[in-house]
């Protein structure tokens, strides 16, 4: 029986591209709490039409719900921050949030890598 490896370069770019996104992603996160991370935002929702049918769609999907719920929880967190009773809630809130966001990138990669498909 032979096998035969089939090379995909358009899988493979849209594949490092997203790798690419999550980096930018990650490092937006780390050094200014994901208020960069607009701009691989706007490169996710440009470029996921152009990987429709593959696992790579699914990534960029994941990394767009990853930035809005974080920016939400955010927001959240924010509002709470506003009363001094919330304080104490809204650091609870941004920690999660953070937590959270850091497991999405982290589990994205990892599934990137193993060329899987992001839960819906």
């Amino acid at each position: 029986m032979s096998q035969e490896i089939v090379f995909d370069t358009r899988l493979d770019s849209a594949k490092n591209l997203a790798w690419w996104l999550y980096l930018i992603h990650a490092v937006s996160f780390l050094f200014s709490l994901g208020a960069f991370s607009f701009i691989p935002l706007i490169v996710n929702y440009v470029k996921r039409g152009e990987t429709a049918g593959t696992f790579v769609y699914s990534h960029h999907g994941w990394q767009i719900r990853s930035f809005w719920w974080y920016v939400v929880w955010m927001f959240v967190g924010f509002v709470l921050f506003m009363t001094i009773i919330g304080i104490p809630l809204a650091w609870l809130v941004w920690i999660g949030a953070w937590l959270w966001k850091a497991y999405r990138l982290i589990k994205g990669i990892s599934d990137l890598n193993r060329n899987e498909a992001m839960p819906g």
